[in-house]
C-alpha cells in the first residue's frame, strides 16, 4: 500500500522515494512486524486465557510437560496479524507472488484454526479430522501448483534447480504441480510436527525464512542470479518483504513463547509458517534448497514416519518417543538444551544451504 502512495507522493516529495528500495522495505517491514508482534503478545495472551482457550498436554508425553497444561494457544493468530499488516503495509501489492504466498499462508493458518477451535474451545480431543485437515490442505496446494503452472509453464519458473550444477534447469511439466504440492503440504505438517517444545518450532523458521529471504533478493536481481547460475524471476525480489515480516513476527512471538513458554502458537501458527516457507520455496524454485535449510523439520518429520512405519511392520520403536524432540526429552536432556541445540543445528544448515548456491 506504502508503495503506491509513494508513486503519487515521489513527484511532490522525494524523500518518498526511499520506500522504492527493497532493502529499506525490508528493514522496516522486520521492524513492524516485530512492533506489532511484541504489542499484541500481552493482549493476546489475556483474552486468550478469559477465553480458557488453553494446551491440553498429552499424557503420554514427557512428565515435565504436564505443567504446561491450560497456557494459552492459539497464539499463532498474533503471528500472522503481524505478517499481514506489515505485508501489506510495505510490500507491492502488485507483485503476484506476493498474493500466492499469502493465498496458502493464510488457506494453512485458517486450516489450522479450525483445529485448535476444535480442540481447545469445542473440546474435541481429536481436532479436525485428519483427512478432511489433508484434504483441505491439499486443496489449497493443488490450487496455487496448478496457477503456478499455468502462468510460468516452459519457463524458469517451472524448472527444477539442482543444488551443486549450474547447468542442470530441466522443465519439469507437469510433475512440476507434484512436486509444488509435496513441498507445500510436507512442509506445513513438518512444522507441524516440530511445535512440541518451547521456541523449538519458531527460532528454525525465523532461520530458514532469513535464509529465504537472502535468496529471494538474490533470485530478483539479474546480475547476482547470473553470477550464481540461479534463474532470474522478476517478481522474486518482493518476497523478501514476505520473508522479513514473517522473521519479525516470530521474534516478537518467541519473547512470549520462550522457555518456559507464556503462549503456543498453536496448529494456526504451525501450519502457516509451514505453508509459508514452503510456497515461498517453490515460487523462487529451491525445494532442494529449502530441504537442507529447514534440516531440522525433515528430520522431525522423518523421525514420526519411521516410528510409525517400525512398529506397524516390525511392532517395534526405534525412538523412545516420536518425533525425535521428545527422544531425547526421555533420554534425559532438559527442555532448553534440546531447544537450543535445535537451534544450532537449524542455523549451520542455513548457512550451509547459502553456501550451496555458490558451491556450482
Amino acid at each position: 500500500m506504502l508503495v503506491w502512495l509513494a508513486d503519487i507522493l515521489v513527484p511532490h516529495f522525494t524523500f518518498f522515494n526511499v520506500i522504492s528500495y527493497l532493502t529499506f522495505r525490508a528493514i522496516v517491514g522486520l521492524l513492524t512486524a516485530l512492533i506489532i508482534s511484541l504489542w499484541l503478545g500481552p493482549r493476546v495472551i489475556k483474552y486468550l486465557r478469559n477465553l480458557q482457550i488453553g494446551q491440553v498436554v498429552r499424557n503420554d508425553g514427557p512428565e515435565s510437560h504436564l505443567k504446561k497444561d491450560g497456557t494459552p494457544t492459539m497464539g499463532g493468530i498474533m503471528i500472522l496479524l503481524s505478517i499481514a499488516v506489515t505485508v501489506f503495509l510495505w510490500a507491492d501489492l502488485s507483485n503476484p507472488y506476493i498474493w500466492y504466498a499469502l493465498f496458502v499462508t493464510f488457506s494453512f493458518g485458517a486450516i489450522g484454526f479450525a483445529d485448535d477451535y476444535l480442540k481447545v474451545v469445542r473440546k474435541n480431543s481429536k481436532g479436525l479430522i485428519a483427512r478432511w485437515k489433508y484434504f483441505w490442505m491439499s486443496a489449497v496446494a493443488i490450487i496455487a501448483s496448478f496457477l503456478l503452472y499455468i502462468n510460468g509453464k516452459d519457463t524458469l519458473a517451472t524448472a527444477l534447480v539442482v543444488p551443486f550444477f549450474k547447468d542442470v534447469m530441466p522443465q519439469l511439466g507437469f510433475l512440476f504441480i507434484i512436486l509444488s504440492y509435496f513441498t507445500i503440504v510436507g512442509t506445513g505438517n513438518a512444522v507441524n510436527l516440530t511445535d512440541g517444545l518451547d521456541g523449538l518450532a519458531i527460532m528454525p523458521t525465523v532461520l530458514v525464512a532469513s535464509g529465504l529471504g537472502v535468496v529471494a533478493y538474490l533470485t530478483g536481481n539479474s546480475i547476482y542470479s547470473a553470477h550464481l547460475h540461479i534463474p532470474h524471476l522478476k517478481y522474486a525480489s518482493e518476497l523478501v518483504i514476505i520473508c522479513t515480516a514473517i522473521v519479525g513476527a516470530g521474534l516478537g512471538f518467541l519473547w512470549f513463547n520462550t522457555y518456559p513458554a507464556q503462549v503456543f502458537m498453536g496448529d494456526v501458527g504451525s501450519l502457516a509458517l509451514g505453508g509459508a516457507l514452503g510456497i515461498i520455496a517453490v515460487l523462487l524454485r529451491q525445494e532442494f534448497l529449502l530441504v537442507i535449510m529447514g534440516g531440522v523439520f525433515v528430520i522431525e518429520a522423518l523421525s514420526v514416519i519411521l516410528q510409525v512405519g517400525s512398529f506397524k511392520l516390525r511392532g517395534q520403536r526405534i525412538f523412545r518417543m516420536a518425533p525425535i524432540h521428545h527422544h531425547y526429552e526421555l533420554k534425559g536432556w532438559p527442555e532448553p538444551r534440546v531447544i537450543v541445540r535445535f537451534w544450532i543445528i537449524s542455523l549451520m544448515l542455513v548457512l550451509i544451504g547459502l553456501a550451496t548456491l555458490k558451491i556450482r
